[in-house]
């Protein structure tokens, strides 16, 4: 499976409350039920306006499929072609 950061223009989910938040979170693994192994959500970063999503997933075409299911956009699919970190710097 490749990974991509999906962002997602959501106007103001930056002020959702907790529970708000729980009752997205269930939706998005309502639809990930429906579509069984081929996408996985590893987490998400929530801003003012955007979430960024970390997905594990065969191609796009099923992080569009989740979106159309969620009802939360998927504005950029960008697929992660390598990770660094500080530790990069030591190897």
């Amino acid at each position: 499976m490749k990974t991509y950061i999906i962002e997602r223009d959501i106007p103001g989910v930056g002020q959702l409350n907790g529970e708000q938040l729980k009752g997205a979170a269930a939706t998005s693994n309502a639809a990930l039920a429906q579509l069984g192994p081929r996408v996985r959500w590893v987490e998400s970063f929530v801003t003012q306006d955007k979430t960024f999503c970390v997905y594990q997933a065969e191609d796009e075409a099923v992080i569009q499929e989740h979106a159309r299911l969620s009802g939360f956009p998927a504005n950029k699919i960008t697929e992660i072609a390598g990770k660094i970190d500080p530790r990069t710097a030591d190897a």
